[in-house]
Formats: C-alpha cells, sequence, structure tokens
C-alpha cells in the first residue's frame, strides 16, 4: 500500500500546475488531500475514475475554504465524513476509510497564523482530536493519520527555529501537544527512514527564493500507531512535486 499526502493549497489550481499529469504518473495508491477549497462539483472528477481512482470529499460548508479528499485505486471497505466534532466537521477537516483491518484518517489540521481566535481554535481542535483519537484506538488499533498538521515537532524540522520559536505552527504548546500525540503510541514514519536534517514538506510563498533556498518547514506527516510499525516498507518527501506550496509526502506499507 502506497500513500501520499499533500496539502494542494486549492485542488483547481493545482490542476492548472500539472496535477493531473502527476496522477498519470502512478504516484500512490492512495492519494489524501488537503485543503482542496473546493466541492467535488467544482472540478471534473470522471478525470480522476479514468485514471483509475475512487475518489472522496469532505468539503468545507464554506466556498473555497479548506476541504479535503482522497484518491484511491484500492476500494474502501467504509468511508466516515468528518469526526463528528461540529466546528471542524463545517470546516471539512477529516476523512475516514477503512482498509481490511487498517482505518486510515485524513486531516487538515487547523492553522493559527490569521490571529488569536483561529489559535484558540487550534488548540481546542489538537486537545478534542487526541482525545477523539485515543478512543478510536481502542476500536480501531491499527491507524494511518495522514495531513497537514501545521506544526514543526522539533528543531530539525524547521530551517530557522530560534527566528520561529514565536511563530504558530512552532510554539511551544503546540510542540508540547506533538510530544504528547507520540508519546501516546504514535511513529513518524518519515523520520524511522530518514534521520538527516533539511527535509521539508511547506515553503513561505512569500518571498519566490525560500524554496529555491529550501528555507521550509516540516508540517505534513503520515503516521501510524505502533501496531504498524512492523509494516513499514519505506517514507519520503517529494520538494520536486511543485503544484502547491506544500509537497506530497509519502509512506509505503509492506502486505
Amino acid at each position: 500500500m502506497r500513500i501520499i499526502s499533500y496539502n494542494v493549497n486549492g485542488i483547481r489550481a493545482a490542476i492548472k500546475k500539472g496535477f493531473v499529469e502527476w496522477l498519470q504518473t502512478d504516484p500512490a495508491d492512495i492519494i489524501c488531500l488537503q485543503e482542496t477549497k473546493a466541492q467535488k462539483e467544482d472540478v471534473d472528477h470522471e478525470t480522476f475514475h479514468r485514471l483509475g481512482y475512487y475518489n472522496y470529499w469532505f468539503s468545507a460548508q464554506k466556498k473555497g475554504y479548506s476541504g479535503v479528499a482522497v484518491f484511491t485505486k484500492i476500494k474502501p471497505d467504509h468511508v466516515e465524513y468528518g469526526n463528528g466534532h461540529g466546528p471542524s466537521d463545517e470546516e471539512g477537516r477529516v476523512l475516514q476509510l477503512d482498509f481490511g483491518n487498517i482505518r486510515l484518517i485524513n486531516a487538515y489540521f487547523p492553522s493559527g497564523t490569521s490571529g488569536e481566535v483561529r489559535q484558540d481554535f487550534k488548540y481546542q481542535w489538537l486537545d478534542e482530536g487526541l482525545e477523539w483519537l485515543n478512543q478510536l484506538k481502542k476500536k480501531h488499533p491499527h491507524l494511518i493519520l495522514c495531513g497537514d498538521y501545521n506544526i514543526a515537532h522539533q528543531e530539525i524540522d524547521i530551517h530557522d527555529p530560534k527566528g520561529n520559536k514565536k511563530s504558530s505552527g512552532f510554539l511551544p504548546e503546540e510542540r508540547s501537544w506533538m510530544d504528547r500525540f507520540f508519546e501516546s503510541g504514535w511513529v513518524d514514519t518519515f523520520r524511522v527512514f530518514h534521520p538527516e536534517p533539511h527535509r521539508y514538506s511547506w515553503w513561505s510563498q512569500r518571498f519566490p527564493s525560500v524554496r529555491l533556498n529550501n528555507k521550509g518547514w516540516r508540517i505534513d506527516y503520515i503516521c501510524t500507531t505502533a501496531s504498524l510499525q512492523n509494516k513499514l516498507k519505506d517514507a519520503d518527501i517529494f520538494p520536486d512535486v511543485k503544484h502547491s506550496d506544500h509537497c506530497p509526502v509519502y509512506l509505503e506499507l509492506k502486505k
């Protein structure tokens, strides 16, 4: 099972930049998208069918905002839209699919960069999300949580840790939440295979040189419960794929 998580920062914009042509290269069996900024009917989803992908969408009620989707060549046994948390579901942030005994969760974590109100919402979302995941694990012990977490966990995950210590996405409270998350039995699959620095998945668009000079953040993850650790085969980040200010992150599981 090959899985990609990718914040496309607007799927219609990504399509104009070659997203469909990239799909034609068969990059993964399951592709989890965040920040689609579209309803399913806003795009020609038959294109994805022709490429062999079932596609499932959970869009925000607000047009052109947030939203997640999953394109998969493996038909899921079950699909759940949202996680039952009202404010989160209104923003189209969680989509769940079952493949055999594995539950895959595609999540778009809130950003707090627009101000205090959204930062507070982010903290609330994180706390409620971790409680929800802990409960979900009791019923579904084999979980994969992929998405844009909007948090760089450690100093190795950000190009300028000292300069960003007061930036949303690298605040002590957010990093502490990541600590608790991993301590509760989750595995950062990328770091299993790649302990090296300077590997990022997002670059600010404010200055074109930022991506060119790899001044990025690693805020996109595919994490699994520890019960799946023996199935991990490979993980990577693909910075050369450029339909967005993010790039795809990858996980391959053994059969």
